[in-house]
């Protein structure tokens, strides 16, 4: 389609328009006025909003509870648009005990159901509950056509909102305090029991310490152990010094540098005084000779201290066999009493690893009594809060406009439709019954010759055949001659 042809369509909509504008200007006119009578007809409706604060946090629990903030918001406009939310509301307000009500209930229930149930329903029709991912604001909208009762309905829901999810919270709770309660007298017993089996076996067994590292037994097996090692360590110095001194004896040499020798105080005692009597037989072979009485009763007497001497060092090696021998029966000893007090570490040992089921079931029974109870405690303090993570923002006031019908929006709105609607008239009306209103309209019509087209201005002739003969023997007439 060409501009042209786009100008000529738009022309002769203008023309059918200017034909028709009595039928626009009625439709308009019946439009307007019908939409503004009924927009003043209409009862009004009035809108009230009561806000909430969701707190994320929970100061009266002691469970910590991780829950999306979209899920969270859900759950909350769930339970406010429950039936026991709105039942509480009926409650609240006294509205089944009104006349209106009842009449109503009468003439749209016939009877079936309870009031209550169809005054909450109603309710929850005109209730509209908006959150936003963004804050943590609930609004609770509600209409109605009186701006009084809009705002109380309002409030209501918002106040019976906190009191169920008070009740939601609570009720859970204290069930299962309840119930933990009476978990917790058994599990006590269970506990009780267990620790008394595992006290008579300790007893029955003569078990002290459930540890080995404080046992009494094992303690004396490691003293009888390391006395085993000394007795040994003794019975080979004994017996080494033994075998010296027995060489000695046996081969004639001297037995003075055994170190038993040496360590006799006794033999000590001999020796020193053979040296002074030595020493006075030399003097007294100076003095008076070898010949003189006193020199020869002080050479008998020393030499009486040297046998003696003799006599007490053979004794001395001789009770070296005798303290290995004591030594040799300590060590014997030693084992006997080691492998005694090992198969009582053992049969100990027996009686610990039969106490390990005991102990666990001691530490089973344990933890289950510290688990419920800990539960119980949560379960205890959830039960008597008295306050939710929910609190009023803004409650609903009275609205002093109401919402709908908004008047002057739907005079405008009317003007529009209808002058849409008066146009549309205009041209069904206007294909119904087709009418000339420029040359377009016949220019393009088969089987309908355009002779001429008149104006104010100027004839326009158009180069059709037969007008040409017409108009070529017309002239012929005329001509002079």
């Amino acid at each position: 389609m060409t501009d042209h042809d786009a100008q000529s369509n738009f022309f002769q909509y203008l023309l059918v328009l200017r034909a028709r504008y009595r039928i626009v200007l009625f439709v308009l006119a019946v439009t307007v006025v019908t939409t503004t009578v009924v927009s003043l007809i209409i009862p009004k409706t009035y809108v009230a909003t009561a806000s909430l604060l969701v707190d994320s946090k929970d100061n009266q629990t002691l469970e910590s509870i991780l829950t999306s903030r979209q899920q969270s918001y859900q759950t909350q406009v769930d339970i406010i648009t429950s039936q026991r939310v709105a039942l509480k509301v009926v409650h609240d307000l006294k509205l089944a005990e009104s006349p209106v009500a009842i009449r109503n209930f009468e003439d749209d229930a016939k009877g079936r159901g309870s009031i209550e149930d169809w005054l909450a329903q109603s309710l929850l029709k005109r209730l509209k509950v908006d959150t936003s991912s963004v804050t943590s604001v609930i609004q609770i909208i509600y209409s109605a056509n009186d701006p009084k009762f809009a705002a109380a309905v309002a409030n209501a829901f918002a106040k019976a909102y906190i009191d169920t999810n008070l009740e939601l919270r609570v009720e859970p709770a204290r069930q299962t305090s309840e119930w933990f309660d009476d978990q917790l007298k058994t599990l006590r017993d269970n506990l009780e029991q267990a620790q008394s089996k595992l006290t008579a076996y300790q007893k029955e067994k003569n078990i002290v310490s459930v540890d080995e590292r404080f046992d009494v037994e094992n303690t004396r097996l490691n003293e009888l152990s390391s006395q085993l090692v000394q007795a040994q360590n003794q019975t080979y110095d004994i017996a080494v010094r033994q075998k010296l001194g027995a060489q000695a004896v046996s081969s004639g040499g001297s037995l003075e540098n055994i170190p038993e020798v040496i360590q006799n105080p006794f033999i000590q005692s001999l020796k020193s005084d053979i040296l002074k009597n030595e020493a006075q037989l030399k003097d007294l072979s100076t003095q008076l000779g070898p010949n003189h009485p006193q020199y020869q009763r002080l050479m008998s007497e020393t030499q009486s201290l040297r046998e003696r001497l003799d006599q007490e060092m053979k004794r001395v090696i001789t009770s070296l066999e005798g303290s290995t021998h004591q030594s040799q029966q300590r060590e014997v000893e030693l084992k006997n009493a080691i492998e005694a007090q090992r198969a009582k570490v053992f049969e100990l040992k027996q009686y610990r690893d039969q106490l390990a089921p005991l102990e666990q079931e001691v530490e089973a029974a344990q933890r289950a009594y510290d688990t419920a109870m800990q539960r119980f405690t949560v379960s205890k303090v959830d039960s008597r809060a008295n306050q939710t993570n929910v609190s009023i923002l803004t409650p609903a006031v009275e609205p002093l406009e109401a919402s709908r019908p908004k008047v002057v929006l739907n005079i405008v709105l009317a003007v529009i439709i209808g002058s849409m609607l008066g146009m549309g008239v205009a041209f069904l009306l206007e294909l119904a019954d087709r009418r000339v209103r420029s040359i377009s309209d016949l220019a393009g019509e088969p089987g309908v010759p355009l002779l001429a087209v008149l104006n104010s201005k100027k004839a326009i002739i158009p180069k059709h055949p037969l007008l040409v003969r017409i108009m070529n023997g017309a002239s012929h007439l005329l001509s002079p001659g």
